[in-house]
């Protein structure tokens, strides 16, 4: 219920998506593509004939008490414009800060190739892994991690702050979008506090399933959701290949659980 293409930041298409997905086993998948949700007629289009059930759903950059917060939404109206304008404004903001970036690679002495960069975007929207992608195929990191470590992360040489909606805002565009908001893997400050003002707001759901969590965090958050009446979801962020722990399928929610997030969906 977590996943991107090559329609964000992603590596696979979403086509790609689905076979791995069914390979896989899997009953479902959301495509969760950050700030749009241009590829999930793809995905849909490649499920077709089969049984794997593709939900529409998207990742939204959000802020909450001056931090990240990022909002999976799912089941949500393709074409509802209210959250197709917060969408637009994000992405439009993302390039001008992808270019931001780029143009601190030149200060810093690193030559980068503009047409070089759009291509390899594809019809994804540019985002720091493409530059970072650029930074290890030009051998200045040696990985994508230390791109970030040097570069591109929040402390990194060419960092520029990222644009983020309000939470509020992105709840309520998701909702009126007729899907239901779930929280992204929430950092060691969610508390139960933070979870039930923020389902004051019209949270409906925690994602309690993640690459990389803790076994007892993961029993704290379900524990959490349970008594606020919170629907679960999970999944493996999956962006592409070389991280088995991101591995489409590698991390997921039980079918009744998804039956939950369409009940929280409804109301």
């Amino acid at each position: 219920m977590h996943l991107h293409s090559t329609y964000s930041d992603g590596t696979y298409t979403p086509a790609q998506l689905v076979e791995l997905a069914r390979r896989s086993g899997l009953a479902a998948i959301a495509l969760t593509d950050h700030d749009t949700v241009a590829g999930v007629a793809a995905a849909r289009a490649a499920a077709r004939g089969t049984s794997l059930e593709v939900v529409a759903g998207v990742e939204i950059s959000a802020e909450y008490r001056g931090t990240e917060l990022h909002l999976l939404g799912y089941f949500v109206d393709l074409f509802d414009p209210q959250l197709l304008a917060v969408l637009d404004r994000l992405r439009r903001d993302r390039y001008d800060r992808f270019w931001t970036m780029a143009q601190r690679l030149r200060q810093c002495g690193i030559a980068v190739d503009d047409a070089e960069l759009r291509q390899s975007a594809g019809n994804g929207t540019l985002g720091r892994r493409n530059l970072a992608e650029f930074l290890v195929q030009t051998r200045r990191a040696g990985s994508v991690r230390e791109a970030f470590a040097r570069y591109l992360g929040d402390r990194g040489r060419v960092a520029v702050p990222k644009v983020r909606r309000p939470v509020a805002e992105a709840i309520a565009r998701v909702g009126g979008a007729g899907g239901v908001a779930a929280w992204a893997h929430p950092s060691d400050g969610c508390t139960r506090e933070t979870l039930a003002e923020l389902r004051g707001l019209g949270l409906g759901a925690v994602e309690v399933e993640y690459p990389g969590q803790r076994t007892g965090r993961t029993r704290e958050l379900r524990a959490m959701a349970a008594e606020l009446r919170l629907a679960v979801t999970g999944g493996s962020d999956c962006h592409g290949p070389g991280h088995y722990r991101r591995a489409v399928g590698a991390r997921s929610i039980s079918w009744e659980e998804l039956s939950r997030l369409r009940e929280a969906m409804a109301k």
